[in-house]
């Protein structure tokens, strides 16, 4: 009888420098970054995660991958992006950045991936423009809510060398702190990398 053998995913921790660097662009779509976005969907997957980006398994690309629920009842109506996006998950999308940010804001906890078990509530802009290039090619420009255009904000920031932790209030902040340091103290030790096989 044969067996698959199980695959060890990576995350890398805060604390990794490749977290707080600037991701360099990708230059094509080749089969290597093809395999890269399906290895980050598998990653994102064992890790039960929402999005991930490039810098969080060491690869400092601005390459980011995302399975949004396709509900979470965050909004009265879904906005064009949603409505594009979300029956396309999972999906990746190369190249992102945001053109512009709605003036409303609203607050709401998050976590990551690279910082686990920590959670804080983080205010960002309600919607957001989206304009990337996908897999296969195609560039789309697209007004981006609800939980689809928080999660675009946390990890785009990724590719900036941002962690949500840095975008907390002062007090929310305070109350993170210790454990951040215990998560980066502890990190050192197995050289920021959490493991997963699956």
């Amino acid at each position: 009888m044969l067996f698959k053998s199980a695959k060890t995913h990576t995350v890398r921790t805060a604390g990794d420098p490749v977290l707080r660097q600037t991701a360099a662009r990708v230059e094509a779509v080749t089969p290597e970054i093809r395999k890269l976005a399906a290895d980050m969907i598998a990653a994102m997957k064992v890790f039960d995660g929402i999005g991930l980006a490039a810098p969080q398994i060491g690869r400092s690309l601005r390459l980011v991958v995302m399975d949004v629920p396709p509900g979470d009842g965050a909004g009265p109506a879904l906005t064009k992006g949603e409505k594009v996006l979300l029956p396309l998950m999972p999906v990746t999308l190369v190249n992102p950045r945001i053109i512009s940010f709605s003036g409303d804001t609203g607050e709401r906890e998050e976590g990551c991936l690279s910082v686990p078990d920590v959670f804080a509530p983080v205010v960002r802009p309600l919607r957001v423009v989206l304009q990337s290039e996908l897999l296969d090619g195609s560039t789309v420009e697209l007004e981006c809510g609800g939980l689809l255009g928080r999660c675009i904000q946390h990890e785009l920031d990724h590719l900036d060398g941002v962690l949500f932790t840095d975008r907390l209030a002062p007090a929310a902040a305070a109350r993170i702190a210790g454990d951040l340091e215990r998560l980066i103290r502890d990190g050192a030790g197995r050289d920021f990398k959490r493991m997963r096989r699956r």
